[in-house]
């Protein structure tokens, strides 16, 4: 099975060079990566520079210059228009660390044939579990993540995760020629999160069937990008205000009859969580958001430039 690595950059070479070392020490062999660099022209330039045209394994390492900035989904779709004779996809965020047999034990799990696409376990650097796969609640407009803030390294029961489970975690995903035939590509104007969980319910929909991975563990460091790990108090616009608009137009397009209960749902929850917290301009940032998802706005928030 030879298996294209996915990466989306975004002005961020430090966090390609170690996701790449990472890679270097894959006991899987039998792979390429393509990186779709979505910050210019100069971004594009200092990326090229630092990265090796092919691993020491032998194989081979592409960046592509994104026209402008497409967001993950439209960076992602890069990548899989530029690999079409891979037998999978694995896409990766950049701030993370794969461990050396992860990408062999992903591979292997698709092989079974079972499922059509497979996740596995995303931690943190504090050796947290950042999520087993995710369950989205549709009357909630809510993504939860499976055994989040559990202590990294203990046992996961397979079955309960693949049962449980209704997305993977966008960090982290292998996705099989059956799905990508079936389903499609991400949907570009979600621009940046929830793509992934629309992607795979919509798979779902479709009849695909998420798979599990046990051993194939990533790291990943979390918002390096973005800010949205940051302190609440300190968050920024972008991550507030996409993720919750994103979260309405997953409801709104997965489950449009749940919509106004979700949406009623939604903004109980986003008041109680930044109001509890006293985070007033990020309370302001969710609201926006909010309403931005309930009025069906799509692609890149207004003030953001991504030429």
């Amino acid at each position: 099975m030879h298996v294209a690595v996915c990466i989306v950059a975004f002005r961020n070479v430090d966090d390609i060079v170690g996701c790449l070392g990472a890679l270097a020490a894959s006991s899987y062999r039998d792979f390429e990566v393509l990186i779709c660099e979505n910050g210019g022209q100069a971004a594009y330039e200092a990326l090229q520079a630092r990265l090796p045209a092919a691993l020491p394994g032998g194989q081979p390492v592409r960046v592509v210059r994104a026209p402008h900035n497409l967001g993950y989904a439209g960076g992602v779709n890069v990548g899989l228009r530029e690999t079409p004779s891979a037998d999978a996809w694995w896409v990766l965020n950049p701030d993370t660390l794969p461990g050396p047999e992860s990408l062999a034990r992903l591979a292997a799990r698709l092989a079974e044939g079972d499922c059509e696409a497979v996740g596995n376990t995303v931690y943190l650097p504090g050796g947290r579990v950042q999520s087993h796969g995710g369950r989205w609640r549709p009357w909630l407009a809510r993504a939860v993540s499976i055994g989040h803030g559990t202590a990294h390294g203990g046992a996961v029961d397979k079955a309960q995760v693949e049962r449980e489970q209704s997305y993977l975690n966008g960090a982290s995903m292998m996705i099989g020629r059956r799905f990508l035939d079936a389903v499609g590509p991400m949907r570009e104007d979600y621009f940046l999160y929830c793509e992934e969980v629309e992607w795979c319910l919509r798979g779902l929909q479709h009849g695909m069937r998420l798979g599990y991975a046990p051993g194939a563990d990533v790291l990943h460091e979390a918002g390096t990008t973005t800010g949205s790990y940051d302190h609440i108090r300190s968050r920024p616009r972008t991550p507030i205000y996409l993720g919750e608009r994103n979260k309405l137009l997953t409801a709104r397009d997965r489950h449009p009859l749940k919509l106004p209960v979700a949406a009623a749902a939604a903004l109980a929850l986003l008041c109680l969580r930044f109001g509890r917290a006293r985070a007033w301009r990020q309370l302001g940032y969710a609201l926006q958001g909010w309403l931005a998802g309930l009025r069906g706005e799509r692609g890149p928030p207004p003030w953001l430039d991504v030429s």
